[in-house]
């Protein structure tokens, strides 16, 4: 005979293990989601940790720099020593000149920050003065090849020309800013710069790619603080992302030629500079490196 007790318990059984299947399910799915989120953050978000591992794996490619142990500790420049900024971040901004350069160059100068400028040679033309101005304002100009396209799809003596051309374009610069070297140094003793960048469009490379630039002189440059601004069209957003991300030798990369740049820039370098930070160009920062 089938007790009474029995027949009242077996409901709360069957709750209990339907409450654990979905519990269960629910694990799983959110698992799932997480796995299959992970490698999207991480490329937008990439981890310190995946940046040291690339910069381990590919040194001659810069992504970030260590700063000099202590710095605070040793003898500065008197701004620091009273207080003054003792963290660098270096500001790269790519698919430069545009119609929004000067503007950029503006907010650069109101925040005592400079910039290296990447340089997209079918750009210039029409151009050449805001490059010069660029130059002539601390900034320093970096080579980004001829078009805004994918460096790494190039046959590599298309490439080089494309290199070749647009440093011309960029020694000119230099020169009509009566900024270049004239012996020695990366620059080549022809009026250019003292150190010569090169940063592939859309920011991928190859073996044969970094054995030509070496080749021809350059250091290849990306960075690890990337708000992909190219494709998020929100200042606010891009501005979140490089606050968030910002440490101390750290490499931020953005874009001219877009609108949402602006506001970015104004948000962004005011509030680095509040922080304690110096914004730097690519060879300001490997000097305070000391590299």
């Amino acid at each position: 005979m089938i007790r009474l007790s029995a027949l009242f318990r077996l409901p709360s059984k069957v709750k209990r293990r339907a409450r654990r299947n979905r519990m269960a399910t629910l694990f799983y799915l959110t698992l799932t989601l997480i796995l299959l989120l992970a490698p999207f953050y991480a490329i937008y978000r990439p981890p310190r940790l995946l940046i040291r591992y690339f910069q381990h794996r590919w040194p001659d490619v810069l992504w970030e720099v260590t700063p000099r142990p202590s710095r605070s500790s040793q003898t500065v420049p008197g701004a620091v020593g009273d207080g003054g900024p003792d963290k660098v971040i270096a500001l790269t901004i790519d698919d430069a000149p545009s119609e929004y350069t000067r503007e950029v160059l503006a907010l650069l100068a109101a925040n005592d920050a400079h910039a290296t400028l990447f340089v997209i040679g079918g750009q210039v033309e029409g151009r050449e003065e805001v490059l010069r101005e660029a130059v002539a304002g601390g900034n320093e100009l970096g080579n980004h090849a001829m078009h805004d396209e994918a460096a790494r799809g190039l046959d590599l003596p298309v490439l080089e020309a494309q290199i070749e051309k647009v440093q011309g374009l960029i020694r000119q610069a230099y020169r009509d800013a009566g900024a270049g070297v004239d012996g020695g140094g990366g620059g080549g003793g022809d009026g250019g710069p003292r150190h010569q960048y090169f940063r592939p469009g859309s920011g991928f490379f190859s073996t044969g790619m970094r054995a030509l630039v070496d080749r021809l002189g350059y250091r290849l440059v990306l960075g690890g603080i990337y708000p992909h601004d190219p494709q998020v069209p929100y200042w606010w957003v891009n501005a979140w992302h490089i606050l968030s991300m910002a440490r101390d030798g750290g490499i931020i990369v953005c874009h001219d030629r877009r609108s949402w740049t602006i506001p970015m820039l104004r948000k962004v370098l005011p509030e680095l500079r509040r922080r304690g930070y110096r914004v730097v160009t690519v060879s300001e920062l490997l000097d305070a490196a000391g590299e």
